[in-house]
């Protein structure tokens, strides 16, 4: 079976991976994927969480730099990074931009990411956000703006945080509008305004969709 794989793998000019556990991931034919994010290119294994939708997620990137209007001198805040398809695009338009993840072999991914376009001035933090997080090490710091795309869960546990940096503009992008109703009344109890507000069609013919919305701070 595998001979008839490699030979059909090879035939037909495919990319080829074979999995046999968990723990193993072999590259038999092909080269490491990649998507371009906002005009960078952002490689992944066939085991990292990406965007299903290329096409889509094209545009939300693309819609999130424009909402966050990122000035050169900006430092802004990526939570729920993942392998950086937010924090990379943004690291192009900011000074400086801290992105917080999870999944270490995410920020692994992230950081090498950044080497390969050449970006200096990303710094990713493998932290786990469900716990206390006030003693991580990016908490400590100053941000102009955030972005958060977190899993189905929500960011309960990062909102009064967000809170206590008072950036001037946050982007919260979610797959589940229940959660996203729960974390925006923390913001909105915290003075900030909802000034934009989008839905995008991440997943055709379901029931689910990507919500974002951009949250300004009432001066």
């Amino acid at each position: 079976d595998r001979e008839k794989l490699e030979r059909f793998s090879h035939s037909e000019g495919l990319d080829l991976y074979l999995a046999p556990d968990s723990e193993i991931l072999e590259t038999v034919s092909g080269e490491m994927p990649w998507y371009d994010s906002n005009g960078l290119r952002l490689t992944f294994s066939p085991r990292d969480f990406i965007q299903v939708n290329a096409g889509v997620n094209q545009k939300m990137v693309a819609r999130a730099l424009e909402w966050l209007d990122v000035q050169p001198e900006d430092r802004v805040l990526d939570l729920f990074c993942g392998m950086g398809n937010f924090t990379l695009p943004l690291a192009t338009q900011a000074a400086s931009v801290v992105g917080v993840e999870g999944v270490p072999a995410l920020v692994e991914k992230g950081q090498q990411n950044a080497r390969l376009n050449g970006l200096q001035n990303v710094t990713f933090y493998h932290e786990n956000l469900e716990e206390d997080v006030t003693k991580q090490p990016w908490a400590k710091n100053g941000f102009d703006k955030v972005l958060l795309d977190p899993a189905r869960a929500g960011a309960a546990g990062v909102m009064q945080q967000i809170i206590k940096l008072e950036p001037i503009r946050i982007v919260y992008v979610s797959c589940n509008p229940a959660t996203l109703a729960r974390d925006s009344e923390a913001l909105l109890k915290a003075g900030y305004t909802i000034a934009r507000l989008a839905m995008l069609d991440m997943f055709p013919h379901t029931g689910h969709l990507e919500s974002m919305v951009l949250f300004s701070r009432v001066k």
